[in-house]
């Protein structure tokens, strides 16, 4: 195939790459744009750590020809990184839990918390493991990660209430 421009929102600024039509969102995004957070784990979409947002939804982007995101709106963890360089609530709560070890599983998870927690403040247990339930973590295990986003949400709820 011949290769084209595709254009799209990227962590909020417009960003046009040539790519093959097909060729998945992680290559581009990782390997042509340099956003090396969005992993290539599987590179089937069994693992979760090349997860991104795509108009606000967590998607595979292993999965994910890059026309498909042709004029929309596109958030790795980089874009969910406040500026200055802090971290955001939802990551402090990660690295203060110990929510991570090898960090590989780290940016898909939690961008795939991020947009839980942008859609339901106050998720419950089973809702955040649903949430989280295409990302794979061998090293950490699931509760540390599971304490992480519940205690993100609630610093995210005192935020708001406390700017209220």
């Amino acid at each position: 195939m011949t290769p084209r421009a595709i254009t799209f929102e990227l962590n909020g600024e417009p960003v046009t790459t040539l790519a093959e039509p097909l060729e998945p969102l992680q290559a581009v995004v990782h390997d042509r744009l340099g956003l090396t957070g969005t992993k290539a784990g599987c590179r089937q979409g069994s693992c979760g750590s090349c997860t991104v947002q795509v108009d606000g939804e967590p998607v595979l982007s292993c999965l994910v020809p890059i026309e498909h995101v042709e004029g929309r709106s596109v958030r790795t963890i980089e874009g969910l990184t406040p500026e200055g360089g802090e971290l955001s609530p939802l990551q402090a709560a990660f690295h203060e839990g110990f929510a991570t070890q090898c960090g590989f599983c780290s940016p898909g998870m939690i961008t795939a918390a991020s947009a839980l927690l942008e859609r339901n403040p106050n998720p419950s247990r089973e809702e955040i493991i649903e949430a989280l339930s295409n990302n794979v973590c061998r090293c950490t295990g699931i509760e540390p990660i599971i304490q992480a986003v519940q205690d993100a949400a609630a610093r995210m709820r005192a935020l708001e209430e406390a700017a209220a």
